[in-house]
């Protein structure tokens, strides 16, 4: 019987889509927050808050949204972010993602612990895909993982570095996802919400193997699933790093270098001292300490303190292509997107999320002509009322 679902036009409209499709751990997963999850909340009400300033009586008969981020083109302000586990969305969820990526024209970032491994999506094409890394107490790895990173041509890393200690995530809890509730939450976490959602059971859980972590099966070989790499992961995550470590990383990698998770303009500031490219205001999708400012409200102080010197990104609650022109007016170069296209690739896989990311650069010209803007660099906080 065919599916009485309404077509998705919206990021929550896929939302809502991912959520029937995924089995609750899942959707959990990419979905929830840090405790009450505040954070997570405030990251999309601050941008509902900003308002557009509509401007008439403009030519604006040649829109155009492309740019530039870290030397690469892109169509829109905007880049794919790194998701783990982004292979248990979908068959191959990291592979369809950077083919969708591609299809737009926007840069893709591959996390440390997706399914897919950094081959497998440097197969896919031979455009560069950024990777995404975390400082691990095994800096022989780190060292290891950049060497295979450059190997495959990649020039652009994302380093997350609010992610010394992880924040609880009380969704994954509840779930059963981290093994709470016993042997009913491994149950819940498990079996029982596989066999509920026979589709995905079929399409990832089966059709999708192997489900490891295919950045670290190197280092974890006795791994078999998205559980055992976790443990090791969560070992590795290091507290004791510093920006000499940042120095440190930056005398080993010579191709542009990205810091993410900096929400005050003295770790913005930091960042830059150590060598950075580029840093990326976030709170890491409120996934982290719950309680601090949404990455919206943090980033035209942070923009205004580097004033120019490097790229600045954002993360958090972006949502619409008006969330990414938004976004652009306070201050940013770009976005990246990570929830939407998650929800997406959840909802129907690679076509799905080339049509989310159609979607976010058709809103993101109307935004424009109607704040009468015809180009990315004219974006700014002129449009938007105060």
């Amino acid at each position: 019987m065919p599916s009485l679902d309404l077509v998705p036009a919206t990021a929550n409209d896929f939302r809502k889509r991912a959520e029937k499709r995924l089995p609750r751990p899942f959707f959990d997963y990419v979905d929830g927050g840090a405790y009450d999850e505040f954070t997570l909340d405030a990251n999309e009400q601050d941008f509902r808050r900003l308002q557009l300033r509509q401007t008439v009586m403009r030519d604006v008969s040649d829109v155009r949204t492309e740019t530039t981020l870290l030397g690469d083109p892109a169509a829109m302000p905007a880049a794919l972010a790194p998701i783990g586990m982004g292979g248990m969305l979908a068959q191959r969820g990291e592979l369809q993602a950077k083919r969708a990526a591609d299809a737009i024209g926007l840069p893709f970032t591959l996390s440390t612990v997706s399914i897919c491994s950094m081959e497998e999506v440097a197969a896919v094409s031979s455009t560069p895909f950024w990777f995404q890394l975390y400082m691990l107490r095994d800096r022989g790895v780190v060292r290891e993982m950049l060497e295979r990173a450059s190997g495959l041509g990649v020039r652009t890393l994302v380093f997350t570095v609010d992610l010394a200690v992880v924040g609880a995530r009380y969704r994954d809890v509840r779930n059963g996802m981290t093994g709470g509730g016993g042997r009913w939450g491994r149950l819940r976490a498990g079996p029982l919400s596989y066999l509920a959602h026979p589709r995905w059971a079929w399409d990832v859980g089966i059709k999708g193997k192997p489900h490891t972590f295919g950045n670290l099966t190197a280092y974890v070989p006795r791994a078999t699933n998205p559980a055992d790499f976790r443990g090791w992961v969560a070992q590795q995550f290091d507290a004791s790093v510093t920006w000499q470590d940042i120095e440190w990383l930056r005398d080993i990698w010579d191709g542009k270098l990205v810091i993410k998770g900096v929400l005050t303009r003295e770790d913005a500031q930091a960042a830059v001292a150590a060598g950075a490219d580029a840093v990326v205001v976030s709170n890491h999708g409120g996934r982290q300490l719950d309680g601090v400012p949404s990455a919206i409200s943090a980033l035209p102080a942070i923009a205004d303190a580097l004033q120019g010197q490097v790229q600045v990104l954002m993360d958090g609650g972006v949502r619409s292509g008006l969330d990414v022109v938004k976004a652009v007016a306070q201050g940013a170069d770009g976005v990246l997107l990570g929830r939407p296209w998650a929800w997406a690739m959840a909802a129907g896989g690679q076509a799905a999320v080339t049509a989310m990311l159609k979607a976010f650069k058709a809103e993101i010209r109307v935004a424009m002509a109607l704040t009468g803007t015809t180009r990315v660099a004219q974006l700014d906080r002129g449009i938007l009322i105060t």
